[in-house]
């Protein structure tokens, strides 16, 4: 290893005290100087404007932002796209709430306009579907389809106004509802107060993206998006001492239902305290329930996917 002229001479001082006859105590050590990042972003236009009030009806619970900012709010930087490698499993076809969701296998000048809401901190700190920490208060979005990781424009219509996003997590899975911001990116386009507004959202393509990605994607711009497979699925319902419980998922281990628990939880709203997860057969069964009824458990799916045709089976 090769030292600096500095760290020699502090090097051959101590090595000298050591061979001499009279102690010396050892120089004090310095603390290590704190390791920086460079983030690569690009200042916003926008600063975060909210006014936190009780009783609008615009968050469920305890998913409102946090009393107290970070002070440097207006200071984080919007993400510049980059190439990323698609996560391995979190763009596999997937099912949830008895639709089916087929991700993009590549970035392919995605374009849709919509209902985006946003989640705060009932999901501040809990993993994201790629195992990121999800942040409420960095630039970075939930889509159903968008290959993850990637990055997407998204403007208010309303006001005009239009930031980046990395796309990092799953969600939404309401009928209608086309993304979840965060709730940084959501203050910084104006509707924070509100809960919701209309959008339209843009997959953008990176710079540094390989070349034959490149290509691929400049023909998809052009050509008629791929049909998106949401259909419904038939959803499994357990019965257990007279109550009914709908299994949303089984998982081989326990932090993935957790995840999965919590991405589901901001899609069901005032029915997530119906939440649970059953260990049986070494595997770990997201569930909602109980209901006295299978028609009760299914009008609540209906009523949360918007879709009147699911049906129910019997889990074994």
């Amino acid at each position: 290893m090769k030292l600096s002229n500095s760290a020699t001479l502090v090097c051959a001082s101590v090595f000298l005290a050591a061979c001499s006859s009279t102690p010396h105590k050892p120089p004090p050590v310095q603390p290590a100087p704190p390791t920086t990042t460079t983030i690569t972003g690009t200042p916003s236009p926008y600063s975060c404007s909210y006014k936190a009030s009780s009783g609008n009806g615009a968050f469920y619970k305890d998913d409102g932002p946090m009393a107290d900012f970070p002070a440097n709010l207006d200071q984080i930087l919007e993400p510049i796209p980059r190439w990323e490698t698609p996560h391995k499993w979190a763009n596999r076809p997937y099912t949830v709430l008895g639709l089916s969701f087929t991700p993009h296998s590549q970035i392919d000048g995605y374009k849709e306009q919509g209902i985006a809401s946003w989640y705060g901190r009932k999901f501040h700190g809990q993993k994201t579907s790629i195992g990121e920490t999800y942040d409420m208060f960095q630039m970075t979005a939930a889509h159903p389809t968008l290959s993850i990781p990637s990055y997407a424009r998204v403007t208010n219509v309303k006001n005009g106004r239009s930031v980046i996003v990395r796309v990092n997590d799953r969600g939404p899975f309401h009928k209608g509802r086309v993304m979840d911001l965060s709730f940084l990116a959501a203050c910084r386009l104006g509707y924070a107060n509100n809960g919701s507004a209309e959008v339209i959202v843009e997959s953008l393509m990176p710079s540094d993206a390989p070349s034959d990605i490149i290509a691929n994607a400049n023909v998809a711009v052009h050509s008629t998006p791929a049909p998106v497979s949401n259909q419904p699925r038939p959803i499994p319902v357990a019965e257990s001492n007279g109550k009914v419980f709908v299994q949303l998922g089984a998982f081989s281990t326990q932090s993935n239902a957790e995840s999965f628990k919590a991405h589901v939880a901001r899609e069901l709203d005032q029915d997530s305290d119906k939440l649970s997860i059953h260990s049986s057969s070494n595997l770990f069964r997201v569930r909602l329930g109980p209901f006295a009824s299978r028609s009760e458990a299914m009008n609540t799916i209906s009523r949360v996917t918007g879709e009147k045709n699911i049906q129910a089976v019997i889990s074994q």
